[in-house]
C-alpha cells in the first residue's frame, strides 16, 4: 500500500431520504389493523412532533444481513451464527473450541474472548455482540461486549413531510363465499396495511479505526489486511442497505426512494466525523461550519462531501473503499 494513500478513523452520513409506499417498521397490530411506528420529535425551535419512524435496529439488521452474505461470498470470517443470518451471532460453544488463546481456560480474561470473537466473525466484530454464557471453564467470560463499530440512529420523519395511508388487504381464496380466516389459515382474511410517504432524516456513523480493536486489550488481534478487507465490506453493504432495504413488508411494498441528499464527513483522525440531524433544515451548513473549526485545532482532520442523489452517495462511498483503516499505535 502507498504512503499517499488516504487514511480513515470514521466517517458519518447525515442527510434527507424520500421513501414512498413503505411499511419497513411497524408498531405491530390491532385486530386486522397494522399500526405505523411512530415516534415523537422536539425541533430546534422546542416545537413537538409525532412522526413516522424506522428504527434504527431495523437499518442495523439490514446492514447486518448484507454484510454477512457479502463476507460468506468473499471468504471473511464467519461464525457459524452469523453464517446463517441467526440473530444471536456466535455461541459460546464455538468460542470454547477456539485454541489460539486461552478463551475457554481458567486464567482466561474478557479480553481474550473479545479477541476470539474478533478473530472468528467478521459481523461479530463490526456489528457487535454480548456474550451471556460462561466459555468454558473461563470465570470472566460472561457478560462480556463488544461496541459496535457501526452506529444507526432512528430514521425519522421530517416534520410535515411524511404521512400515512391504510389500505384494504385480502388473501385470495379460490372459493371465499362464507368462508371466515381461521387459525389453519384457511379462508379469507382481510386486514388494512400503512403505506407510508415522506422525506426522514437519516443518520448513521462508522468507527473505522475500531474494526479488528480489542477495547479491553487495546490490541488488533487480526493484521491489516484482514481488516481492510472488513472496511471494504462494511462499506459495500452500506450501499447495498441503500440500494436494496431488506426490511418489512418489502415482498409486496418494496419501498420507493425517489431521492436521497445530505453530507458524508471523513475524519483522517481520532476526531469523530460530524453529524447533525437532517431534522435541522441548517444541518448541511452546521456540519460544514464544525468541520472549519476542527480543522482549525487539527489541520485537514475533517473531510466533507455532499451528495445529491444515491447516484452521488455510491460514487463517494465507493471512493471511501480505497482509503486505508486508521490504526491506533
Amino acid at each position: 500500500m502507498s504512503n499517499d494513500t488516504k487514511k480513515i478513523a470514521s466517517f458519518s452520513i447525515s442527510g434527507e431520504i424520500t421513501l414512498n409506499l413503505h411499511s419497513l417498521n411497524n408498531e405491530g397490530g390491532e385486530g386486522n389493523q397494522i399500526i405505523t411506528r411512530q415516534v415523537t420529535i422536539v425541533d430546534k425551535d422546542g416545537k413537538t412532533h409525532t412522526v413516522n419512524a424506522i428504527s434504527g435496529d431495523m437499518f442495523k439488521h439490514i446492514h447486518a444481513v448484507h454484510l454477512a452474505q457479502l463476507a460468506k461470498e468473499q471468504g471473511l470470517p464467519l461464525s457459524k451464527y452469523a453464517e446463517a443470518l441467526n440473530p444471536n451471532r456466535i455461541s459460546a460453544e464455538e468460542l470454547k473450541n477456539y485454541s489460539k488463546n486461552n478463551v475457554a481456560k481458567s486464567d482466561g480474561t474478557s479480553g481474550d474472548v473479545v479477541s476470539a470473537l474478533i478473530d472468528l466473525c467478521t459481523v461479530c466484530d463490526t456489528h457487535g455482540i454480548l456474550i451471556t454464557d460462561k466459555v468454558g471453564e473461563n470465570k470472566n467470560s460472561s457478560n462480556t461486549p463488544r461496541k459496535s463499530t457501526v452506529e444507526f440512529g432512528w430514521t425519522v420523519g421530517i416534520p410535515s413531510k411524511t404521512n400515512t395511508e391504510s389500505y384494504l388487504h385480502t388473501k385470495l381464496v379460490a372459493d371465499a363465499s362464507g368462508k371466515r380466516g381461521e387459525s389453519s389459515n384457511e379462508g379469507q382474511n382481510i386486514f388494512h396495511r400503512p403505506a407510508n410517504h415522506g422525506v426522514y432524516a437519516f443518520v448513521c456513523s462508522v468507527d473505522v479505526y475500531r474494526i479488528g480493536f480489542n477495547d479491553i486489550d487495546r490490541t488488533y488481534p487480526i493484521d491489516g489486511n484482514a481488516r481492510k478487507s472488513r472496511y471494504k465490506a462494511l462499506v459495500q453493504s452500506l450501499l447495498s442497505s441503500f440500494v436494496n432495504p431488506k426490511g418489512a413488508m418489502t415482498s409486496t411494498q418494496k419501498p420507493h426512494i425517489t431521492d436521497f441528499k445530505g453530507v458524508v464527513s471523513i475524519s483522517s483522525k481520532l476526531t469523530p466525523a460530524p453529524t447533525v440531524s437532517a431534522i435541522n433544515d441548517g444541518y448541511q451548513k452546521e456540519i460544514n461550519t464544525i468541520k472549519e473549526n476542527i480543522n482549525k485545532i487539527e489541520p485537514e482532520a475533517i473531510e466533507v462531501r455532499e451528495f445529491d442523489g444515491l447516484g452521488k452517495l455510491s460514487e463517494i462511498l465507493a471512493d471511501l473503499i480505497n482509503y486505508e483503516p486508521y490504526k491506533i499505535a
